[in-house]
């Protein structure tokens, strides 16, 4: 999982309102060119979003973000998430994905939690709040003593910053939702969502050759 979503280089932090949204929006994720999502569980819809996305298109990689309880684990899980990712470091949570063999993407912003996934075994981590955790620079500091640990910036990473974050080797992918904001999946713009999933593609490729 960690080599796909690198690939991809980009994944976005998806919330859903209303489930039949959810459809539309991966098909404009596809035809973006990015078979990838992660949907949040700030929103009711979410399970439901996550196992249409997931009996819709099987070769479509999509997780389960802000899972907070051993509840929402069990139904993200149930739902078919392929991944799951916490804005925190919740060892139960953490173990509970580990013991089940599914890819677990926790939040981390000080060396203390760092550790705590370098000790399961986890070779990436979801770095949160990004920009406000201090960016950049502080997954470069954070490099040094971690040098078999890479992040996934979340948090204020846009078209804008890109290039800063997946430019740095210790960075695998970028969390992101400015291409598929909730306005936008609100009032159903799929084909602006599209677009502006073509240009992030486009940006990850001119970035990373």
């Amino acid at each position: 999982m960690n080599e796909k979503l690198s690939a991809f280089g980009v994944v976005p932090v998806v919330v859903i309102d209303d489930a039949k949204d959810a459809l539309p929006l991966a098909e404009a994720l596809r035809a973006g060119g990015l078979l990838c999502a992660e949907v949040t569980f700030r929103t009711d819809a979410a399970e439901e979003s996550i196992r249409r996305i997931s009996e819709a298109y099987p070769d479509m990689l999509c997780g389960a973000g802000t899972v907070l309880t051993m509840e929402q684990l069990d139904r993200a899980i149930g739902a078919g998430a392929r991944f799951i990712v916490s804005p925190g470091f919740d060892p139960e949570i953490v173990d509970a994905c580990i013991a089940r063999n599914i890819p677990v993407y926790p939040g981390c912003m000080t060396p203390s939690e760092v550790i705590q996934g370098v000790r399961r075994g986890l070779k990436v981590l979801k770095f949160f709040p990004a920009g406000e955790a201090g960016g950049p620079a502080m997954i470069k500091a954070l490099s040094g003593p971690f040098p078999g640990t890479r992040f996934m910036p979340t948090g204020g990473v846009n078209a804008g910053n890109l290039k800063e974050y997946l430019s740095m080797k210790a960075v695998a992918a970028c969390g992101g939702s400015w291409m598929v904001k909730k306005d936008l999946i609100r009032e159903g713009s799929f084909d602006r969502i599209e677009a502006m999933v073509r240009e992030a593609v486009e940006l990850v490729k001119e970035i990373r050759g």
